[in-house]
């Protein structure tokens, strides 16, 4: 079984204790794909300090030049796509193909940052005195930490380490503990494309241990951490004890609004494609259906018939179309919300049980699972469940759906199908949401800003021109010429 270690000051190096932890096939939990470092407090200071070092030395790289490595990084993420995906798919789950498009996106994300590293532009004021000349200048944070989660281990922390060095931050990067093997592999691609040491620093291990000491170290100038609301509200708080800037990208509880759709087919391949890609373990996935009772029926028939095509297996396999649950842990809690939703009166329509008698030795897999005639106050309506279940909610009109889609203490994505534009205008004002999708499911681009209002999300937005708003400061500069 290989070892791997941390990347600290342009070396690998072993963790400052010597210990190290297995991570394990979550479609074969028996089998083990390494091992990686549980670091301690000694590693994360010598990482910081490694980015700290290197701080003013990379900030005075031009900006073209920090964006030809970047690009080099990028055609490095596109020429090892196939490795990289099955590693994606060993230590994580997901089905080949979904986690060749991840590392696709990741490329493009990669590239747009790379240009973005031309464009860190200021502004020119008129003066209001004679004499006198006012501008803006963009300056780097200096060190960045990257936490990022276990769901998408390549695309996640690309949309963090990517524009951070093209703005001239330097990062510590602290990954998931159960997928650190695509961390080491994304780590690896940017030492190849260049990047000076102690510009990039991996330091793996448990979030108590070594995302807490990053956090709280006075030489880190911004956190971007993307998570569950539960730990993102508590790093928050840490980090506003010493004013640091913060990015969080946090939950979802995302609505799915039908009324007077004409094609409800469609609707139930983008809201199905939607709600079970990842094993429904994504932020921005349609975790609730809100329908009026008039196409519930039709609807509900429709979405059963996308469930019914889905195959889950082992995400290697090219016929599986949905892979396992992460982790034992992520197992119990999905049947601990199906059971919830049982004892509140849901009706069950699909699924709703794993499908192996023994995950540990066989899997974590779970039929993916749809409810009807779900109420608006339900753990299944409310509650960021992050897996394969979707419940359907009916209502009677319009203005009742809008009111259920704001009656959670989320705000990350929401979703309308209609065939009135002007229903379509009125739901993107009124929904409280950082992005609406009018007709399609949840689907983002690599260049358009990303993130979420209330439980969901706080400080600028990631991917896109409104990224650079974190990972810098505003200047201004006032200069008498007589």
């Amino acid at each position: 079984m290989e070892r791997y270690d941390n990347f600290i000051d342009g070396k690998w190096q072993a963790p400052a204790g010597g210990r190290h932890y297995p991570i394990f096939n979550p479609a074969k939990p028996s089998e083990s794909l390494g091992e990686f470092p549980l670091s301690s407090a000694g590693d994360v200071d010598a990482a910081v300090s490694a980015a700290a070092g290197a701080a003013s030395s990379w900030a005075a790289v031009p900006g073209p030049q920090r964006g030809q490595m970047l690009s080099r990084f990028a055609q490095l993420l596109d020429d090892n796509k196939a490795e990289l995906a099955r590693i994606v798919t060993l230590e994580m789950g997901k089905p080949l193909g979904e986690a060749a498009g991840e590392v696709g996106r990741a490329a493009t994300e990669a590239r747009f940052a790379a240009g973005e590293a031309s464009r860190l532009d200021g502004h020119t004021f008129v003066s209001e005195r004679p004499g006198f000349t006012c501008s803006t200048v963009l300056e780097p944070l200096g060190v960045v930490a990257a936490i990022s989660p276990w769901n998408f281990p390549v695309v996640s922390p690309v949309r963090k380490i990517a524009p951070a060095l093209a703005c001239g931050d330097t990062v510590v990067f602290k990954p998931a503990s159960i997928t650190p093997w695509s961390a080491v592999y994304v780590v690896k691609l940017l030492e190849k494309a260049g990047f000076p040491a102690g510009v990039v620093n991996l330091v793996i291990g448990r979030g108590s241990e070594v995302g807490d000491r990053i956090v709280d170290d006075p030489r880190v100038g911004g956190i971007t951490f993307t998570g569950s609301t539960a730990v993102g509200i508590p790093l928050s708080e840490r980090a506003a004890r010493r004013m640091a800037k913060v990015q969080l990208e946090l939950g979802g509880k995302n609505p799915a609004v039908v009324v007077d759709f004409d094609d409800l087919e469609l609707a139930a391949r983008e809201i199905v494609s939607a709600a079970l890609q990842c094993s429904g373990q994504r932020c921005t996935a349609l975790s609730r259906v809100i329908v009026t009772a008039d196409q519930a029926d039709a609807l509900v028939e429709k979405l059963l018939e996308q469930i019914h095509g889905i195959q889950v297996g082992d995400g290697l396999d090219a016929k599986t179309t949905m892979g396992p649950l992460s982790s034992k842990n992520q197992l119990a809690t999905v049947e601990s919300y199906v059971q919830r939703g049982l004892e509140t009166g849901a009706k069950l329509l699909a699924g709703g049980r794993r499908l192996v008698d023994d995950p540990d030795r066989n899997g974590y897999f779970y039929a993916p699972t749809l409810f009807d005639n779900v109420t608006a106050d339900s753990p299944l309506a409310l509650e960021e469940i992050f897996g394969p279940v979707l419940p359907v909610i009916r209502v009677g009109g319009f203005d009742e759906a809008v009111k259920v889609a704001n009656g959670t203490r989320y705000g990350l994505a929401a979703a309308l199908f209609t065939r009135h534009m002007k229903m379509a205008h009125v739901f993107a004002r009124s929904v409280r949401a950082g992005m609406i999708h009018i007709n399609h499911g949840t689907a983002s681009q690599a260049h358009v800003p990303f993130g979420g209002v209330k439980d969901s999300g706080l400080g600028a937005y990631s991917i896109g021109h409104t990224a650079k708003d974190f990972y810098t400061n505003v200047k201004a500069v006032y200069v008498k010429w007589e």
